[in-house]
């Protein structure tokens, strides 16, 4: 009997499109809002479970039979909690697309509890992070001597969804974050500016930003030191530097509340069309204390184009059992070559 599996979240972005392309995979779509929902199961003729993740019992009881959970429901630092709190108690696999750093480590600081709980737990398996991991595992591999790690992305237009744009707004207060001597420290917003070497072609203007590998990269590689920078327009950059009081302003409730229904009302996603033509640049680059080099970079598809893919992917790896129950990244849990199994990706190396 084919193993179930559950996409949560089925209705947003990203959710819909691991939908459609798991029509052959049979999985149960689920998420909190009754209408959307049905109608795309219906349409694609999935199962159909609709509740919300406030009571963890009531998420356990409707993963029953459901041997992993594809969670496509953000802001995460709201959601991943409550759903991994019912995967424990249901003993259901759990994956996710987050990007954010704080769940990163909560969940891997959970690694015992759930490992208890015989279950595998894998945050992070769409772009967030899986090429910037998948890269930072390989310059590792490289250089196994390395200390301290840059990676840097790029999309060649970059349109957002609605869930990537609200949790943008939720990260506007905190300011930056890097990982210094082995501890993620605080720093001011695009407190960093380099030009980076995306491509053979293209160089481009990158600031630093607070991405999830300054949390999964080191516990993927054991790095030390590491930032990820972002390439964007000049004039965005200057919009980031943004005084502190500014960013106390947007941290309050009434004016997130604002901003995010604004999002919903105008943020709709790049359509299909759109993310056919875009494409990601990921440069990655580490070095030693002794003066040791080594860089590479990667090409892949549109990034919520390989989110699904991805998420679509390791949720139907980590079904075959091939794991042992506990906390990974994606690189740790599938190797550093799994970005390269994913369509269209390309991997070159660098010559410093």
């Amino acid at each position: 009997m084919r193993k179930r599996w559950m996409i949560y979240g089925a209705n947003g972005y990203t959710g819909r499109l691991a939908a459609r392309l798991a029509k052959d995979l049979d999985p149960i779509l689920a998420g909190r809002q009754a209408e959307p929902v049905l109608a795309l199961a219906g349409e694609l003729g999935y199962e159909s479970r609709i509740f919300d993740l406030a009571d963890p019992a009531k998420v356990a009881a409707n993963l029953e039979g459901v041997a992993a959970v594809l969670h496509c429901a953000g802001p995460f630092s709201a959601t991943s909690g409550p759903m991994l709190a019912g995967c424990l108690r249901a003993g259901t696999h759990y994956l996710d697309i987050t990007g954010e750093i704080a769940v990163f480590e909560a969940i891997h600081s959970r690694n015992q509890e759930i490992r208890d709980a015989d279950i595998v737990v894998i945050p992070g398996v769409g772009f967030d992070v899986v090429p910037t991991d998948c890269l930072a595992a390989m310059l590792k591999r490289e250089l196994p001597s390395a200390t301290h790690l840059k990676l840097a992305f790029k999309s060649r237009y970059g349109k957002l969804s609605p869930g990537t744009a609200k949790t943008m707004v939720e990260g506007l207060p905190e300011g930056g974050r890097i990982r210094k001597d082995g501890r993620i420290v605080k720093v001011p917003a695009a407190y960093k500016v380099e030009t980076i070497p995306f491509t053979e072609d293209l160089s481009a203007t990158a600031v630093s930003i607070p991405w999830g590998d300054v949390a999964t990269a080191y516990f993927s590689t054991g790095i030390p030191n590491i930032e990820v920078l972002v390439g964007v327009p000049d004039k965005q950059i200057e919009k980031m530097k943004m005084p502190a009081f500014m960013r106390w302003l947007l941290g309050l409730a009434p004016v997130q509340a604002f901003m995010k229904a604004q999002i919903a009302r105008r943020v709709k996603g790049p359509t299909d069309e759109q993310r056919a033509r875009d494409e990601m640049y990921i440069y990655g680059e580490a070095w030693d204390d002794s003066g040791h080099k080594v860089a590479m970079r990667l090409r892949t598809r549109e990034g919520y184009t390989l989110t699904a893919e991805s998420g679509v992917k390791a949720t139907q790896k980590v079904m075959d059992g091939r794991l042992a129950p506990g906390a990974y990244t994606p690189s740790m849990a599938f190797g550093a070559d799994y970005v390269l199994d994913l369509e269209g990706t390309k991997l070159s190396r660098v010559n410093l």
